[in-house]
């Protein structure tokens, strides 16, 4: 018996989220959302971030896979969950459920998808790149940012991540906290994952952002990232989606 979502089968953003590939940019969208000083401060009180500095990240895709994925019911099941956690996160100036801090932390989701997505599997067409921001604002509603807050378009959208970009403040808290995220307690072993995830997320990160969080960057590693995305477009389109696609992705399809 099938069940509808919230999207259909054929829906831009079921296409894009469900790549794998997109888990690359966890890193920058983090780190995007902690350079809001009313973000860092909420996770840096109400979560165990020291301990398990992804699981913010992990909790998010859940979310994320459930809306995009699931049924209606589905999603908006993990939608109301996620907002009864954010209920129980507030203090001196934050609240997890304003809406103005939602938008901002589904922004850094949705750029980093579409830019994830162009790098390293191919660029959407401007059509497409649209109606994925389109169907994105859905994704929004249900998790609790009112349709009249968010920017009309992607153009507008656009804008606003850079405006946000320009004017945010990397706090001493958020520095802390990115230090848990690019060198978190992991055995030894996985020291050379964790290298390649740091230059990525140095990489990719708005530069004004690269800067505030005193990531070094330079021309040989801006090279370097140019070349793996280059072959990452050549190569990962060619792979089956079996082995492409994230499990929630194959599962619903």
């Amino acid at each position: 018996m099938f069940v509808a979502g919230l999207f259909p089968d054929d829906a831009v953003i079921r296409r894009v989220d469900g790549e794998a590939v997109l888990l690359l940019g966890g890193g920058r969208a983090l780190l995007m959302q902690l350079a809001h000083p009313q973000v860092a401060a909420g996770v840096a009180d109400h979560s165990d971030f020291g301990s398990d500095p992804f699981g913010r990240l992990r909790r998010t895709l859940e979310t994320t896979y459930a809306i995009v994925f699931g049924t209606e019911e589905q999603a908006l099941e993990a939608s109301g969950s996620l907002r009864a956690v954010h209920e129980r996160v507030s203090g001196p100036g934050y609240q997890a459920n304003d809406p103005e801090l939602l938008l901002w932390v589904h922004a850094t989701l949705v750029d980093t998808a579409l830019r994830v997505y162009r790098r390293f599997l191919r660029p959407l067409d401007p059509e497409e790149a649209e109606r994925y921001y389109r169907e994105s604002t859905v994704m929004a509603e249900v998790l609790g940012v009112p349709r009249e807050l968010q920017p009309r378009d992607l153009a507008a959208f656009r804008t606003y991540v850079r405006t946000m970009v320009g004017t945010l403040e990397v706090t001493d808290t958020a520095r802390r906290l990115a230090r848990e995220v690019l060198r978190p307690r992991l055995p030894w072993p996985t020291e050379p994952a964790l290298v390649l995830a740091r230059e990525l997320t140095a990489g990719l990160l708005p530069r004004p952002l690269r800067v505030q969080y005193g990531l070094g960057w330079d021309r040989p590693r801006k090279a370097a990232l140019l070349l793996a995305g280059a072959a990452s477009r050549l190569v990962l389109p060619r792979v089956p989606p079996v082995v492409r696609r994230a499990p929630p992705a194959l599962l619903a399809e």
